[in-house]
């Protein structure tokens, strides 16, 4: 589903942040992100999900060399994606249900179709009761499940996730990766950042770890073996 060769990034004029990343993502597979702060977590995931586009190498995303995509077309990629932010990105001014509902208002998904999906990933996250409920009358584990029920209410086949437990505590922590290990089971390829490495190793994932801006050789030949 992900296939990086080589891959280097920089942002504008500036030096390169990743340096000659090579990995594959199989589908339906559930990675771990790993590394120090300033190692290029941030900026590997931003790769992933096509926020940014390599300085160099070779990239490609289900089947498709990114070199040779549209705007049109990348786009049409992105919308297979779901993101979860480290820092949420909620709306404040709107509900906890019109949070997760905006994927698929943009989308042109009617209203009548949406009520049912939005609702049921709200009750999936444990949050059938906050409907109505705006982020800032929210705790930090209440939006971080918001924020995954509105990167997951589109079915996407790829959800990248950026330290979602940094801001909860560890028991919240065991219950986002219960929802991202059921997540997977339903099919869908997870790749997520965190500082907490215990809890990847715990999960028994595989794990990807970032030094500098290079895979380390242990995890890099693990993922490509």
């Amino acid at each position: 589903m992900v296939r990086f060769e080589n891959v280097g990034m920089r942002y504008g004029t500036g030096p390169e942040v990743l340096h000659d990343i090579t990995l594959r993502l199989e589908a339906g597979s559930f990675h771990f992100l790993t590394g120090a702060s300033g190692a290029g977590k941030t900026s590997l995931l931003r790769l992933i999900s096509l926020a940014e586009r390599p300085s160099r190498g070779l990239a490609s995303l289900f089947g498709e060399d990114l070199s040779r995509l549209t705007r049109a077309a990348l786009a049409a990629l992105r919308r297979r994606i779901g993101v979860v932010f480290q820092d949420f990105r909620l709306i404040p001014h709107l509900s906890a249900f019109d949070n997760v509902a905006l994927p698929l208002r943009i989308a042109g998904v009617a209203e009548s179709k949406l009520r049912d999906d939005v609702r049921e990933m709200l009750a999936w996250v444990g949050l059938a009761d906050r409907l109505d409920a705006r982020p800032p009358t929210l705790s930090g584990g209440q939006q971080q499940r918001v924020a995954i029920a509105r990167a997951v209410v589109t079915r996407p086949k790829l959800l990248v996730a950026d330290e979602p437990t940094g801001n909860v505590d560890d028991a919240m922590a065991q219950r986002l990766m219960r929802l991202f290990e059921e997540l997977n089971k339903l099919g869908t390829t997870l790749i997520v950042a965190t500082h907490n490495a215990a809890l990847a190793r715990q999960s028994g994932r595989p794990l990807l770890h970032l030094e500098n801006g290079e895979l380390a050789a242990p995890a890099a030949a693990r993922v490509a073996s």
